[in-house]
């Protein structure tokens, strides 16, 4: 398997010379984290098995989020949380995008922009929950922040996991909605682009000169909301490729595959290496920007949740409301098969030599 470190210790210096100058600090710090992942370039941890006298030294792993190979615990961890918090109701996932012409404006102020994609993604679903006949509450939902189309180009968009119920903490009642239908796509997509366009004045930064009357918003039914949480968290913290779908590197050119979402069949991409590097790192999130947020009585400061769901659900146990997740798998003995424990971190290799027996 051609792994990331491989390719970016091939055309990092191509990828330096092109685009140098449009890094941002993150993504100068998110390369040479991946660059040292699990190589010989990064420091060492030494293992010792918990039944035999078996000692190992291996690479530290990166742990960047953007890493390919770091961080599946915190993926699986992420969605059993979130599979727990969920509701007995029908589940939606809404998916709001802002049309292309606005991207350039993203890049350039993604704290601001990015942070305004969230708030006007769930102010507009809370507008239409609270105006819902059949609803009238507070609602919930999970939201996911993705910058990448599956080609990998810059593509932001917010995807809404969103349970067709609420809370009504004046008449303290649990509202549903039954069927296979939340809100009307297009009336979304209206109030979304005005809320977006409101919001961008608001913070003083200058509209595109052209941009569609019409958005695009999309609603779709996902029954229990396991698989659509399941989709947005097996990669929220591993990045926007899996090592396994970079196929080859050849003639200074790397080639990937997708899921192309369109025909659902496999397609591939060939670009140059300096290229492909920088569709991966444009993806790189400002500092400390969550990916994955919650809201309303999902939310885990919320307090709705606390009382009226433990009351509405009659829920006497309080470790209902919380994800029993599983141990980080520890790392086998290659001698006798017992568990390998960590005993140091951060060694160098200058400091290697004098840990080795003899």
């Amino acid at each position: 398997m051609i792994t990331l470190s491989s390719v970016i210790a091939q055309f990092e210096d191509d990828f330096l010379k092109r685009y140098r100058n449009s890094m941002l600090p993150g993504q100068r710090k998110a390369l040479g984290a991946l660059k040292r992942c699990r190589t010989a370039g990064s420091t060492l941890m030494k293992l010792c098995c918990s039944a035999c006298d078996e000692v190992l030294f291996t690479p530290h792993s990166c742990g960047h989020r953007n890493c390919p190979h770091c961080q599946n615990h915190e993926s699986w961890e992420w969605i059993e949380r979130e599979c727990q918090k969920r509701v007995d109701a029908n589940y939606f996932m809404i998916t709001f995008t802002l049309p292309s012409q606005f991207r350039d404006l993203v890049y350039g102020n993604q704290r601001t922009m990015l942070s305004l994609l969230y708030k006007m993604a769930w102010e507009t679903v809370l507008e239409f929950c609270n105006n819902d006949p059949q609803l009238g509450g507070c609602a919930g939902a999970t939201a996911v922040l993705h910058t990448h189309s599956r080609r990998l180009n810059y593509h932001p968009h917010i995807h809404l996991v969103i349970p067709a119920a609420v809370v009504d903490s004046i008449n303290g009642l649990w509202k549903v909605k039954s069927g296979r239908y939340l809100f009307n796509h297009k009336a979304l997509a209206k109030v979304f682009r005005a809320k977006m366009l409101a919001g961008i004045n608001g913070v003083g930064l200058e509209l595109p000169q052209r941009y569609p009357g019409k958005w695009i918003v999309d609603c779709k039914h996902v029954g229990s909301g396991e698989k659509a949480i399941t989709y947005l968290g097996r990669y929220l913290y591993r990045g926007v490729i899996a090592e396994k779908d970079i196929l080859s590197v050849k003639d200074g050119k790397v080639t990937f595959r997708y899921l192309d979402s369109d025909t659902k069949r496999r397609e591939t991409r060939t670009v140059s290496g300096a290229h492909f590097l920088w569709l991966i790192l444009q993806h790189v999130l400002p500092k400390r920007f969550r990916r994955a947020r919650s809201f309303g009585f999902l939310h885990p400061n919320s307090k709705l949740i606390t009382p009226w769901l433990r009351y509405l659900f009659k829920v006497t146990d309080p470790s209902r409301w919380v994800a029993k997740l599983k141990p980080r798998p520890a790392m086998a003995c290659k001698s006798c098969g017992s568990a390998m424990v960590i005993v140091q971190t951060r060694i160098t290799l200058g400091d290697l030599r004098s840990l080795m027996p003899g």
